[in-house]
Order: C-alpha cells, then sequence, then structure tokens
C-alpha cells in the first residue's frame, strides 16, 4: 500500500475513518489500473493527497500517453472524492535515434553532484525528485445519468443488485423478470455478472448460443424473454471467465450495445455483487431507470447493501426498493416458522434510506429446486410465484417517476 502525505485544510477535514476509506479506495483503483499489463503502483514514485485533489510522481513507460492515462485514473477516482488530478511524469530514455513522448524540458537530466571522494553521483534518489512536471489537466467529469441517451427499444431498464454474494440475487432477478413479463410486459435479461453468469441454467437455456446477424447478437428466446449472457458464449459451464476489470467491463458494454434486442418495456440487469469496475462503469454508460436492492435480514449482508445504496445515490440511479430475501424458514416436518437470518432487516434500511420495501422472500428449498431445474417460481406457477408477482407489482407502481426522458425528435 501507499503512504499519503496529507495536507488536509482543517476547515474541511474529514473523520479518521473517512480518511482511511478514501485512501483504501485510492490504493485500490492505482493497484487496479494497468498500463502494458503493469499495475500503476508499480509505476508511483510520490503521491501526495491535498484534500480532494491527488498528485502522482510517475515514471511511465516510453510508449504510453499520460493524458489518456490522467483522464481515466480521474473517471475512476471521481467516485471516491477526488476532483483533480496532476501528474508529474518521468519517461525512461529514448533508444537511440528515438525522441521522448514528452516535451523536451521534460528529458533533462538528473543533477549530479560530487562526493568526498571526487565522484560523481546523483543529487538524490529518483523517488525524492521532483521530477520536470507537466501539468496534466484537470479530469473531466464522468457522464452522468442524466447525459446518457435512452436506448430507442427499451422504455426502462431495472438493475438488480446486491453488496455481497449469496443472497439470492440471481434467483431474485430471474423471477422478477418473468412476473413482469406475467403482468404483460415485455421483457429482457442481460446476465451481467460476467464473472458468475447463471441466468442460461436458471431459464434452461445453457445449451443455447446466441445467433448473429450484421454483426449484432440476437437475444436468445428463454420462456418469452429476449435474454444475453456471456455464460451463453462460453464453450462449457466449466469454463473461467479470468479478466481484468477493462476487458470484463468492455464485455458488459458489448453484451448491451451490440445486441438486436427488441422493443421492450423492461430490460432487467443481473449485475454481480459489490461495487467494483462494472457497475461503476454501467453507472456512466447505460441509462438505468433504477435499481433494485436485494439483501438478507443478517447485519453483515445489511452493511453491504447499505454501500450499494451509497453507490447508486452518488451515481444518480434512483433506488426502486429493497427486496428481503429469506426473511423467514417454516421447517417442513414440524411446521415451525423461524427468522434464521435475523428479522427486521429489510424493513429497517428501506426507512433509513426512505424507499420502498418490495417485498419479503422465505427461505425455502423449493425456490432453489425450480432454478436448478431452469423452470423458476414463477414459470412453474408454484406456492412461491405470488411472492415475486407483487414485487414486480410493486416495482410498476412507482416506476415511471423514475422514467428517462425520451428525444421524440431522433430518428433511430
Amino acid at each position: 500500500m501507499f503512504n499519503f502525505i496529507k495536507k488536509i485544510n482543517p476547515q474541511r477535514a474529514e473523520t479518521a475513518k473517512q480518511k482511511a476509506e478514501r485512501d483504501s479506495a485510492v490504493d485500490k483503483v492505482l493497484l487496479g489500473y494497468h498500463v502494458n499489463n503493469v499495475s500503476i503502483a508499480q509505476m508511483v514514485t510520490g503521491i501526495d493527497r491535498n484534500d480532494d485533489e491527488l498528485t502522482l510522481d510517475l515514471r511511465l513507460p516510453q510508449d504510453s500517453d499520460p493524458e489518456v492515462i490522467q483522464q481515466e485514473l480521474g473517471s475512476l477516482l471521481h467516485l471516491h472524492g477526488i476532483k483533480a488530478i496532476h501528474m508529474n511524469v518521468r519517461l525512461p530514455p529514448p533508444a537511440k535515434g528515438g525522441s521522448s513522448t514528452l516535451p523536451k524540458q521534460t528529458a533533462k537530466p538528473i543533477p549530479k553532484t560530487t562526493d568526498a571522494m571526487g565522484n560523481q553521483a546523483n543529487a538524490a534518489p529518483m523517488s525524492d525528485i521532483k521530477a520536470p512536471s507537466i501539468e496534466v489537466p484537470s479530469a473531466k467529469a464522468p457522464p452522468t445519468q442524466a447525459s446518457l441517451p435512452v436506448h430507442p427499444h427499451i422504455r426502462h431498464i431495472i438493475v438488480v443488485a446486491s453488496g455481497k454474494g449469496g443472497v439470492g440475487k440471481s434467483t431474485t432477478t430471474v423471477n422478477i423478470a418473468l412476473a413482469l413479463q406475467q403482468l404483460g410486459n415485455r421483457v429482457g435479461v442481460l446476465d451481467a455478472d460476467i464473472y458468475g453468469p447463471s441466468m442460461p441454467t436458471m431459464l434452461g437455456v445453457a445449451s443455447v448460443r446466441p445467433e448473429l446477424e450484421n454483426e449484432q447478437f440476437v437475444p436468445i428466446d428463454a420462456h418469452g424473454l429476449a435474454m444475453l449472457s456471456i455464460g451463453s458464449l462460453l464453450d462449457g459451464d466449466n469454463t473461467p471467465v479470468a479478466w481484468r476489470g477493462p476487458k470484463a467491463t468492455g464485455a458488459l458494454m458489448q453484451l448491451y450495445n451490440q445486441t438486436n434486442w427488441p422493443q421492450l418495456d423492461y430490460l432487467v440487469i443481473d449485475m454481480p455483487p459489490g461495487t467494483g469496475d462494472i457497475q461503476l462503469t454501467l453507472a456512466q454508460r447505460i441509462p438505468v431507470t433504477g435499481a433494485v436492492i436485494v439483501t438478507t435480514p443478517q447485519h453483515v449482508a445489511l452493511l453491504d447493501a447499505q454501500k450499494g445504496i451509497e453507490m447508486f445515490n452518488k451515481t444518480s440511479i434512483p433506488v426502486l426498493g429493497v427486496v428481503e430475501n429469506m426473511a423467514l424458514h417454516t421447517c417442513s416436518n414440524c411446521g415451525t416458522t423461524e427468522a434464521i437470518f435475523g428479522a427486521g432487516g429489510g424493513d429497517f434500511i428501506a426507512k433509513q434510506y426512505q424507499v420502498p420495501l418490495l417485498g419479503q422472500l422465505p427461505l425455502a428449498s423449493g425456490i432453489r429446486a425450480q432454478v436448478d431445474k431452469g423452470e423458476p417460481s414463477v414459470l412453474a406457477n408454484d406456492e412461491f410465484a405470488p411472492y415475486y408477482i407483487s414485487i414486480a407489482k410493486n416495482i410498476e407502481t412507482n416506476i415511471d417517476k423514475f422514467a428517462k426522458p425520451v428525444d421524440d425528435k431522433r430518428i433511430f
């Protein structure tokens, strides 16, 4: 990790916890950002944090573009409270006959001094010298939800998210999509869980591959849903997706942009757990009507769900409501009902953020068994289907007030 030199204005001082969280977020971005397959963290020779500005001293590869790097880092760090990035850049000496990509004044040699024996030596190590500075312009603010054009074929885009894995988010997603369809809507599903795609299996179309028309994917027809997933493009169920962040986010945008989606009332996007690269890319590049947060009543799950809500608030994506999964379990032998993961958690977080509690789902083996068979509860019309129908109705009740404005003058 990095040692930050802090120069915080006392009038704008943060709490120790806030500073630690922000510094940790900056460290994660720098560790995860790569130039020529090398983490930029290995190129940092000095860091200076001054409130909401960050100054980096960098030793960059010869063929890198400092301005592009600065803009990309600026976009990644903007959501963590960094409003401006300044870079002092040093490139390695050019090859013989070559030239530096930076202005000539930045290629000055490191000052020399004479030691007690009369030998020349560097005046100071590289990390202690301010490299000849180029002031890269402050980062442009990333795109906002308000600036994103709506999709010409899709009326509402709903993301289903959770702060952590294991809360039943994907099962909830597929049943909500089917419930919205049962209410008379045209519905599509985009599986954005790039590292753990499960929609093809849950919808019973794991062996079906999408067709290509005019270099665009044709969504798979899954019980009337227009579905696409990275899992539909892999060789088999055992094929891992071991991609770095930029490649994973690129895959998400390709699935969204290069798919010939039919006219849809709803596109329901199953998000990966957490608040990482894919979530940030979606917030900056896909026009989202609103988010549904799935949690369990468990305290740890609620803490992570809060982080998810905070991220959507910061990226101006409305939270349509909270779904509390695994709320109660009824023993099939004795009939006793028990709150295994705690009680009232979903209601608490909904009231805390003043959003609706869309519904509470039981912890039942039947729900799991149906998605494992590729026939989710709503499709099978089992005893649990009414829970999801109720959630879908609650979504429809308020969603129009969050709808994106459509430019009727556009010609698609």
